[in-house]
């Protein structure tokens, strides 16, 4: 064993891609078993460190080799009441979703929030992405929320699973830092966000507002929600007419439109800016 390596795990008897502990993490992977044992699995350094640091990890399987690079991280975990399970390099495969893994995953608790609780306590910023169907780009927006400090992200109408493996890893460990919801009827979370005094503002290639020029000096400083369509299909049609205003963001270029995560991140920061005066 590697001096570097944490003396609470012991590699000689690993689990391996047989043992039940190992199998039943690995079929995490499918949003049935997510569902069923009502835990989700957490891979890399990023969102391990997060799941552990906040309490959601319940469980966290390790290679030798990811035991010596993040000794600091395991030693957290034991601290924090984590259980440690040392497996073989094999075993990191079958639990793994990437091609190169690191090493190292967590079982976590669900930290998806409900809508009421998330908004409870008076938001104003969230992100409200309709219909994301795109894990990398729901991960992304998760992250972009949390780096602009927008109090919620709600992934309304029929979206991607927030923590399934593709999201989690893409969210950078974001996932485990903001409230985030999956609210299947987005007339609810628009109800919702109005009992709460937010206006609601929707991206729309031709929208009245100018995200560069807004009707009153602090139009976007106000609580806000921000809806966002989805990658195919945009907002739709419905959901742009109950929103309060729609707002264009400006292309000087020839570039057609934008992705759902960079139109984000633009009208996010432009809020939150506004907000911090």
């Amino acid at each position: 064993m590697s001096p570097r390596t944490p003396d609470h795990l012991d590699f000689s008897e690993p689990l391996t891609e047989r043992t039940p502990r190992v199998v039943h993490a690995a079929k995490l992977h499918r949003a049935a078993a997510r569902r069923k044992a009502g835990v989700f699995l957490a891979e890399g350094e990023n969102s391990v460190e997060a799941a552990v640091a906040t309490g959601a990890a319940t469980d966290v399987f390790v290679t030798e080799a990811a035991a010596s690079r993040f000794a600091e991280l395991l030693s957290a975990a034991v601290n924090l009441g984590v259980y440690l399970h040392p497996v073989t390099d094999r075993a990191a495969e079958s639990l793994a979703e990437t091609v190169t893994t690191t090493g190292v995953f967590a079982v976590c608790r669900p930290v998806t929030w409900p809508l009421k609780k998330a908004l409870a306590a008076g938001p104003t910023l969230v992100s409200v992405p309709v219909e994301t169907r795109e894990p990398g780009n729901a991960g992304t927006l998760i992250r972009v929320a949390d780096a602009l400090g927008a109090d919620a992200v709600v992934f309304a109408g029929d979206s991607v699973d927030p923590q399934g493996g593709k999201v989690v890893r893409a969210s950078a460990g974001s996932l485990f830092h903001v409230p985030v919801v999956r609210e299947r009827d987005p007339r609810a979370v628009l109800d919702s966000l109005r009992a709460r005094g937010l206006q609601i503002l929707a991206t729309a290639a031709d929208g009245e507002v100018d995200l560069a020029a807004p009707p009153e000096p602090d139009f976007f400083a106000r609580p806000t929600a921000w809806l966002f369509g989805n990658e195919a299909h945009g907002l739709p049609a419905e959901l742009q007419e109950a929103a309060d205003h729609r707002v264009a963001i400006p292309i000087a270029g020839r570039a057609e439109s934008l992705n759902l995560a960079t139109a984000a991140s633009i009208c996010l920061w432009e809020s939150a800016r506004a907000q911090r005066g």
